[in-house]
């Protein structure tokens, strides 16, 4: 059933990469005000800009939005917006980072040096034409795994700090090709982009807004199964719903529906990526 937006909880992702300073003196009215207006969630703060996952009541969420649009180091401020019949997150946090996402490749700048981007329409119409491309995913497997674009290349990895090495290991073969890279709401692939660019690859695109804001203009069209997000609801679908995978308490991997029957599942203690290592000595 679609929740309803006016008796629901608002759920927004927005990054920005802009050279933010004093960011000791930002955290702390920032964090009173969203604890003021009831919001949970994280927002980092970092010197190359702000990352964050909020939600809250409408007049909560924009409340903040304004709060930071007006801040002339950050100004306009895209967001992904979805709705739940229930709060995500389990607390409040804002923290200060060294990487709004790591990536522990020197010399990155997406702020300076952004990579092109590419509009989900745009990229539905590619797809649509059969125009030749390499789909890269860069997010990790277990995301992967729950879904993707349909012949997407994605390289196994565990953590994004893995991609630069993946990359030079694995893309060589498609250097010549147009590449249009994604991942679930952009942020990783502003500093991937720039990368590849670095190392020569020269018709770099990367998907506007990634999956989530796919979904939202384009629907579940040329991808396959669901997204992962990184709150209490594990999953969303092509129109934004929350799924019914959860998440294994030992290994925190996600189970689909179907895992969720594997008699290797049990709640709390085990699920198919971790019996066996449950059963160890």
């Amino acid at each position: 059933m679609q929740n309803d937006p006016m008796n629901s909880v608002v759920n927004v992702a927005a990054y920005k990469f802009a050279p933010l300073s004093g960011l000791a003196e930002r955290r702390e009215p920032l964090r009173a005000l969203c604890l003021a207006m009831e919001l949970k969630g994280t927002i980092l703060l970092s010197v190359e800009g702000i990352n964050l996952f909020v939600a809250g009541s409408r007049a909560a969420v924009d409340t903040l939005l304004d709060h930071l649009r007006s801040d002339p180091a950050i100004g306009q401020l895209e967001v992904k917006e979805s709705h739940s019949d229930h709060q995500p997150f389990c607390r409040m946090l804002v923290k200060l980072k060294r990487e709004i996402i790591a990536f522990g490749v020197n010399g990155i700048d997406p702020g300076s040096t952004p990579a092109k981007k590419i509009s989900p329409l745009e990229l539905k119409q590619w797809l649509d034409e059969k125009r030749p491309c390499t789909l890269l995913d860069v997010r990790n497997d277990y995301e992967v795994r729950l879904g993707t674009f349909e012949n997407a290349v994605a390289f196994g990895i565990d953590h994004f700090r893995q991609f630069p090495a993946a990359a030079d290991q694995r893309l060589a073969e498609h250097r010549g090709d147009p590449i249009v890279m994604f991942c679930t709401g952009g942020i990783r692939c502003e500093k991937a982009g720039p990368y590849l660019e670095r190392e020569g690859f020269r018709d770099v695109y990367l998907l506007d807004g990634g999956i989530l804001n796919y979904f939202q203009q384009c629907g579940s069209q040329h991808y396959q199964g669901e997204c992962f997000v990184f709150d209490k609801r594990t999953a969303v679908d092509g129109r934004l719903h929350e799924t019914s995978t959860t998440l294994c308490y030992a290994c925190q991997n996600p189970l689909t529906a179907a895992e969720q029957e594997s008699p290797m599942y049990v709640p709390s203690v085990s699920c198919p990526y971790c019996f066996t290592r449950t059963l160890e000595p």
